[in-house]
């Protein structure tokens, strides 16, 4: 039987802007079944989380535009657990939002903040990181985060430094770094007690709130304004008037960076935050040339490395191509050297600009 005071905010807000074309501002990349596995990742990452925490208890944060698909992808979930910013405003205020509200609903909450694009493979797993990080939270007044051990210096991600002398599973944060340069991060993995953030976290709803009070008074102030009208009819009218006043902050900056009591646990999963076409690359199963494909029907001659995405059987023929993005979606075709994916930002804006905003 799940525990009554497990909750979960899902957060599903981003554009995932890196995955255009078939990623876009009106139908973001969590709600595109990404791997050709039959299910969105808004539906994994719920089904992940509902091995744990009962389903009434999970929230989806995102955007006002997102409620229908939310709804449609979800069919479990009920108004009351959608979460709706009118805004774009970082991480910060739409988690002490959510938070407030739910500890209105259950003050002896404890919950994860998770993102809905991950993909992690090990669910029995996850769970039990997930239990443990719970326990502890229960107990003592900590704010948790999920760490991944790296496997290599990757410069896309921020880390984590943990206290090295500790022989316990969970550890105390000294810091947490930037994204570093390569030499940097060779550096950190020579030291052995860095772990990659993934941006998922923990904690009981009394410690959290309470960390957004003493770093955060002002944009405490600001949501805890709402607390008589939260889960009422009034709450949407007070979050339309007052949700764009909110700083544009991330969580880590806004409690995690200025906080003595966060605590990481070393996650025992296989993990990819599946941020653009090359993390979904490597994901992917490939074939003898190590083209991966979904959806495709593919003929390739002298054609390797590729990422090959298609509609449903759409038969695509490549010679002579090797690591190369080539996405058909719609109106848009993106034929694009995996090595520059991460301009795929700005390829996106220049085909606003001068095709229109409807192409993004």
């Amino acid at each position: 039987m799940n525990n009554k005071n497990y909750y979960a905010i899902l957060m599903a807000g981003g554009v995932g802007s890196r995955f255009w074309p078939v990623s876009t501002e009106a139908f973001p990349k969590q709600f595109h079944d990404m791997l050709g596995t039959g299910d969105t990742l808004i539906q994994k990452t719920f089904h992940r989380l509902a091995h744990l925490i009962p389903k009434e208890n999970i929230f989806i944060l995102t955007n006002e535009r997102y409620n229908d698909l939310v709804l449609e992808q979800l069919p479990e979930v009920t108004q009351r657990q959608v979460v709706l910013e009118p805004a774009m405003r970082n991480t910060a205020p739409c988690i002490l939002y959510a938070s407030l509200k739910i500890q209105k609903e259950n003050p002896d909450a404890v919950m994860i903040v998770a993102p809905s694009d991950h993909w992690i493979e090990d669910e029995a797993t996850f769970s039990k990181n997930v239990q443990q990080a719970f326990d502890f939270c229960s107990k003592n007044n900590a704010l948790m985060t999920l760490g991944i051990q790296p496997t290599f210096p990757n410069t896309g991600y921020g880390y984590i430094e943990f206290d090295k002398t500790s022989a316990e599973a969970i550890k105390s944060v000294s810091q947490f770094r930037e994204k570093p340069d390569y030499e940097t991060a060779k550096q950190f993995i020579a030291q052995g007690n860095f772990l990659w953030n993934a941006g998922i976290f923990m904690w009981s709803v009394k410690s959290v709130i309470e960390a957004f009070k003493n770093n955060q008074p002002q944009l405490y102030a600001l949501f805890e304004g709402g607390m008589s009208v939260y889960n009422t009819e009034s709450e949407a009218q007070f979050i339309e008037d007052n949700y764009p006043n909110a700083d544009n902050i991330s969580v880590d900056y806004a409690i995690m960076e200025k906080s003595h009591n966060v605590f990481v646990i070393a996650a025992e999963f296989d993990w990819n935050d599946l941020g653009t076409w090359g993390s979904l690359y490597d994901k992917l199963d490939k074939d003898s040339a190590g083209n991966a494909v979904v959806h495709a029907r593919t003929l390739t001659e002298d054609a390797s490395g590729n990422m090959i995405r298609t509609k449903k059987d759409k038969i695509v023929v490549v010679d002579g191509l090797q690591d190369y993005i080539i996405v058909d979606k719609d109106e848009v075709l993106l034929i694009y050297p995996k090595t520059k994916e991460q301009d795929i930002k700005q390829v996106l804006q220049k085909v606003k600009g001068k095709f229109g905003e409807h192409y993004g």
